[in-house]
């Protein structure tokens, strides 16, 4: 691998090394598909070809929560016990970009401070840059790098409670959501739609004087759980409590996430979820390349300037402004208005 030493790595170099658990290869694989520079999308999008038989074997994880619920305590303790335990963790942590200075808080190492030692963990924090939500646009993209480095577990943390949400659970085959208790209204301050999508509730901090404020929000987040439709047809979304603190309820925890996998894999839906899920990163990166096509045309570019203004003014119906500039790009006979 001295190639990718010197920065110089062939696909092969990259593939190979991934294959064989090279972490510094692995690293510099994600920094290579997280890069702006279109000569490195095309190598991004061959290695991932590359090694797409490699991939898709690892139980994929999100989990979020407001800020100070204790996701990084929480996954730190956890992944302590998989690895324990003869699992290999990777974390693919999202973090919140500087609107100002474009600089990233990637302090997951500091955070995760057992786990970040671990030889069986990978932990990768990757800057959002701005996208929706705080979710970083590569982020499928690194979870199928990591697979193919043989890590089985894999979890995506969000940087908290919005938008991100929808996007990560629409990337991983079990999704937990954590809460703190004794704030008040224990339904404030969250989406109904966060819930709607949770397949767990974690109520975190279940100790010392907060333990019965913790059991009257399992009982709350429960009630408002059997007046919603689950998101699967063969699992009803638990509430547990856990304390990473007292290193309390993790193995409930997992158990359940391990239970689910298990009823959703013998009803069909879990490859049915991968499926659709692959399908819709196809719709998101078809979009992505088709904006980016239209932008990039000068002409076009500039004509849907003034579209955006007429549009703002009240000048132009949205509808019409998309089948101007659909038929610039050549597109007006095979896209309807």
């Amino acid at each position: 691998m001295a190639a990718a030493r010197q920065g110089s790595a062939s696909i092969e170099d990259y593939a190979r090394g991934i294959r064989d658990g090279d972490r510094a290869v692995l690293g510099r694989a994600i920094t290579l598909i997280e890069s702006a520079k279109g000569e490195h999308a095309a190598q991004a999008q061959a290695l991932l070809q590359d090694l797409l038989a490699y991939a898709g074997k690892a139980h994929r994880i999100g989990i979020t929560g407001v800020p100070g619920v204790g996701k990084s305590t929480l996954i730190d303790r956890l992944g302590m016990n998989l690895v324990e335990a003869g699992h290999r963790v990777a974390v693919l942590a999202v973090d919140p970009t500087s609107t100002r200075s474009g600089g990233s808080i990637l302090g997951d190492k500091t955070r995760m401070a057992q786990l970040s030692q671990s030889r069986a963990a990978f932990i990768r924090p990757s800057p959002t840059s701005g996208t929706l939500g705080g979710v970083a646009r590569k982020t499928r993209e690194a979870v199928a790098l990591v697979e193919a480095a043989g890590f089985d577990v894999v979890i995506v943390e969000t940087v908290g409670v919005g938008q991100s949400e929808v996007a990560v659970a629409g990337m991983v085959d079990f999704f937990l959501v954590l809460l703190l208790a004794g704030g008040g209204d224990d339904l404030q301050g969250i989406k109904r739609g966060i819930i709607e999508i949770a397949d767990m509730i974690a109520i975190t901090k279940a100790d010392g004087d907060n333990v019965a404020r913790a059991m009257k929000a399992v009982a709350v987040y429960q009630g408002a759980l059997s007046i919603l439709t689950p998101a699967a047809a063969a699992w009803m979304p638990p509430v547990l409590t856990v304390s990473a603190q007292e290193s309390r309820g993790l193995d409930a925890l997992w158990d359940k996430i391990a239970e689910h996998k298990a009823m959703m894999t013998a009803s069909g839906e879990f490859a049915a979820r991968r499926g659709a899920q692959a399908v819709a990163w196809m719709h998101d990166l078809l979009q992505e390349r088709l904006m980016a096509a239209l932008q990039g045309d000068p002409a076009v570019a500039k004509r849907m300037g003034e579209l955006e203004a007429e549009v703002r003014d009240g000048r132009r119906t949205p509808a019409l402004a998309v089948t101007e500039l659909v038929a610039m790009m050549g597109l007006g006979q095979r896209v309807a208005p």
